[in-house]
């Protein structure tokens, strides 16, 4: 009877166990689906003119800001990791003429287009980059061959398409990334520098006269997956009329693109010189980390105080490890789009929308 009892005993113990084990499966599973996972791109500030801005260009840009921003999103629901969301995002917009990054790239001064990207992985903190590169249909994706299969983080030049060209990575002729109308911007640029060259007998002081619209402009993409991983973007054709090799912000880890797990992720998008001398990307994650301020006070502070200080003209897109999301810019507008597991969904141009 004892030996009876002792049995049921141990049976009654051991379905107690497993339906504490289905239980506790049970309400693991909800929380991992329950994590928030989120992503914000933008496609460049600063070279937009409201008044310029006709319906039907502010559609196409919507459009493809929301193609840009589900393809990344539609990854993140399926558990794909961070980095691959912000890179899907990022080359839906290389691809596009409406941007200045890939096919849609500004010219040099001598009519060439050359290629900057960074990509930073926030759980790692491994990053890649790659800057002056002119045959390389995707950078970003370089970026991201060079962040996993290369010892450096940055590589330049020939031999960053030398490296390209040994990973397999689809090469292209420089032509393959003319536009119209950047060409057009190239030759309104040349020749108000010319004009100011002449006049001031410095190519470096003529260029400081030239527009703001004329020296910004890039995509990027940011993002936070179901397991809690944070990754950054940035894609640029750089500058119109750039010379003598110029690297702006965006392939410059920390200035442009920033990702640390323990704070946020931030890709950048302006006046790059600024970005590189106040560590934009890499400020604004370390105010996060270290005084403990919320991600929008954060980047409110860097981009409308300290690079308003310093007469430095952008935005930045940034997530923080719970889903929060900052898009400040102080330009007239900034291309932008996010979308998050939350439910919301935003595409904005100008401010106040």
């Amino acid at each position: 009877m004892k030996s009876k009892l002792r049995n049921n005993s141990i049976l009654h113990r051991s379905l107690l166990i497993g339906l504490s084990l289905v239980i506790s499966g049970s309400i693991s599973t909800v929380q991992a689906s329950d994590s928030p996972f989120a992503i914000a791109i933008h496609g460049g500030a600063g070279a937009i003119k409201q008044s310029k801005m006709t319906p039907e260009k502010r559609q196409a840009y919507e459009a493809k800001l929301n193609e840009a921003v589900s393809a990344g999103y539609k990854l993140l629901a399926q558990g794909k990791s961070s980095q691959e969301a912000i890179i899907a995002a990022i080359q839906i917009m290389e691809e596009s003429p409406l941007f200045n990054a890939g096919k849609g790239a500004v010219y040099t001064f001598d009519a060439e287009h050359e290629l900057d990207a960074s990509i930073m992985n926030g759980k790692t903190l491994n990053a890649g980059a790659v800057s002056g590169v002119k045959t390389v249909k995707s950078p970003i994706a370089l970026a991201e061959k060079i962040m996993e299969e290369s010892v450096h983080v940055m590589l330049s030049g020939e031999g960053a398409e030398q490296f390209a060209k040994n990973k397999g990575l689809t090469l292209v002729e420089n032509n393959y990334f003319n536009t119209e109308h950047r060409y057009n911007s190239l030759l309104k640029a040349k020749k108000k520098l010319l004009e100011k060259e002449q006049e001031l007998k410095d190519f470096q002081a003529a260029h400081k006269t030239l527009p703001t619209e004329y020296k910004v402009g890039t995509v990027g993409a940011v993002a936070l997956d179901k397991d809690g991983n944070l990754a950054a973007g940035t894609s640029t054709g750089g500058m119109t009329a750039k010379r003598f090799g110029r690297i702006g912000d965006a392939p410059i880890i920390g200035a442009g693109t920033y990702a640390n797990n323990d704070s946020c992720a931030v890709s950048a998008t302006g006046h790059g010189e600024y970005f590189i001398r106040y560590h934009v990307a890499a400020d604004i994650c370390a105010r996060l980390q270290y005084q403990k301020i919320p991600l929008a006070e954060a980047a409110d502070i860097v981009i409308n105080d300290v690079l308003v200080k310093a007469g430095g003209s952008g935005g930045i897109i940034a997530i923080d490890a719970k889903g929060n999301i900052a898009m400040p810019f102080n330009s007239e507008g900034m291309y932008r789009a996010s979308k998050s597991s939350n439910g919301q969904s935003y595409i904005g141009i100008f401010r106040n929308e």
